[in-house]
């Protein structure tokens, strides 16, 4: 069981819940729109999700950083925020991202942050950290002063953030757990579906290797000329949670049920370190999917990045195409924005349709639709493949480039636009690794990006942003989002960033 699982709801704290949720129509209303109304936001970047798929991450415990790109609603003068991490995070990296506030004081910003750590580096989640220390709870209520102008955010919201919020009395921007369910590589099935969006073959709802062999048997026998299957975790994330099956073998282009289970050993896993045990466990545990794998010359694996705000409105806020690696292209490494001119605005319209029906359902804040996108002549088809009910690898990268130029999307042209109406591109990725990164420290890190000027420019709005900056040293591994005023300029950005390390570290 889950540590999301362990809380027993009740009618009682599904009411408490639920009028606490109420409380945020009205703060978007009166509050969000004014960005001189005072305001309390407490982040809670906790990674409430499979601990055992986690720990295949290299440095997973760093991601908290990712949300420090929330550090930047400190550019609204009368709004403070309260962050709470596991271990302390280095006073260099905060500095760094307080310097990139445009037009705000770096003390009169410093003065509005409070940073609270649980000095625990054990993998329970942030969250579940949080609630075992009551003085940390005390100091966080202190911070957050009037409970009714503050609000929790939150990477993914569980049980476990919901009794948060509850014991602190603010609601939470984000979606209600008891809605999680929508979210399952399941459950996104069935959404797509219901929504009228293209599927690739394929069986949910299945909860154990005797329910997976019988469907990877029944997908081959309706398609005898399929050659791989892609099985997934329920609730795996960023292809962590993925796996192929190969038919190569079978006989006659068919396959029986005690043919495929006895080569589910055999499954290829994009996370490293899993083997077919522990993913057994997992299937049994959290129950999964599997469907064709979609072949194709020129393939691509686009997404949508919606939100759902508090007055009920459903809105596009961005699409990229995201940069899939590992032997199968299962994981995901980075991202580009906006997507393809080719099919970005398509990409928008389909996940659309996924984003209203999830509307309906009561699902609230950011989410993600993704696809898998294959050329055919001179056309696109769009495999729609999950819905992501968090703040995924695309999120926090956008946030960064709306909150330092203080731009927009555009929903007509898919482009975002800076004030002065000129389009921004970026190139995104939390995985730029190397052992010879190893050692460096944050100061490192900032001293050579400013010395060799890749930093941003706010004046210019282009340049280099790092994240997981903690994750450097120990890891040689850091984030960074390369802004530019076209894909080239981004890319070539990037280009740029990795020579310079790689010298940087080598000479």
């Amino acid at each position: 069981m889950t540590d999301s699982q362990t809380f027993l709801e009740t009618g009682d704290q599904t009411e408490a819940f639920d009028v606490l949720q109420s409380r945020l129509s009205d703060m978007f209303e009166r509050v969000f729109p004014d960005d001189l109304h005072p305001r309390a936001v407490m982040v809670v970047p906790s990674l409430s999700l499979d601990s055992a798929v986690l720990s295949r991450i290299s440095g997973v415990h760093h991601y908290e950083e990712r949300l420090l790109c929330m550090l930047l609603l400190l550019r609204m003068p009368r709004t403070r925020v309260v962050y709470v991490s596991s271990q302390p995070i280095a006073r260099s990296i905060i500095d760094y991202y307080l310097h990139l506030l445009p037009g705000i004081p770096h003390q009169h910003a410093r003065d509005r942050l409070t940073l609270l750590s649980c000095h625990d580096g054990s993998d329970r989640t942030l969250t579940a950290k949080i609630l075992d220390r009551p003085r940390l709870l005390s100091r966080i209520d202190e911070a957050l002063g009037d409970k009714s102008l503050a609000h929790m955010m939150c990477f993914n919201v569980t049980e476990q953030e919901r009794r948060l919020a509850e014991r602190l009395g603010i609601p939470i921007y984000g979606c209600d757990p008891a809605l999680e369910h929508l979210g399952s590589k399941s459950g996104s099935r069935k959404l797509f579906r219901e929504a009228g969006l293209l599927l690739a073959d394929g069986f949910e709802d299945l909860t154990d290797e005797d329910d997976l062999a019988q469907a990877l048997a029944d997908l081959k026998n309706r398609n005898p000329a399929l050659d791989k299957a892609v099985v997934k975790l329920n609730e795996g994330f960023s292809g962590e949670g993925n796996a192929v099956f190969r038919f190569g073998g079978s006989l006659d282009g068919r396959a029986t049920k005690d043919w495929i289970a006895q080569r589910l050993p055999q499954l290829s896993f994009a996370a490293d370190g899993m083997n077919w045990e522990m993913f057994r466990a997992k299937m049994r545990e959290m129950g999964g999917i599997v469907e064709t794998f979609i072949e194709g010359d020129d393939k691509r694996s686009p997404s949508l990045q919606c939100r759902v705000d508090p007055s009920g409105s459903v809105d596009p806020i961005s699409t990229h195409d995201q940069v899939l690696g590992g032997a199968d292209g299962q994981v995901f490494l980075g991202c580009r924005f906006p997507a393809d001119s080719d099919y970005r605005l398509d990409i928008q319209r389909d996940g659309m349709k996924a984003a209203r029906l999830l509307k309906e359902q009561g699902v609230l804040g950011r989410f993600g639709v993704d696809f898998i996108s294959v050329r055919q002549g001179d056309s696109w088809n769009h495999y729609a493949t999950e819905v992501n009910l968090r703040k995924g690898g695309t999120t926090h990268p956008f946030i960064m480039l709306q909150f330092l130029t203080e731009g927009h999307y555009d929903q007509e042209s898919g482009l975002f636009r800076t004030p002065n109406g000129q389009a921004r591109y970026y190139y995104a990725t939390d995985n730029l690794e190397a052992d010879h990164y190893r050692g460096l420290t944050p100061e490192d890190l900032i001293d050579i990006a400013v010395r060799r000027n890749i930093h941003f420019h706010g004046a210019a709005q282009r340049g280099v942003v790092f994240h997981l900056i903690g994750a450097l040293s120990e890891f040689g591994k850091v984030g960074m989002v390369c802004v530019g005023n076209s894909h080239e300029e981004a890319e070539k950005l990037r280009r740029e960033t990795v020579d310079v390390l790689d010298w940087e570290c080598t000479n």
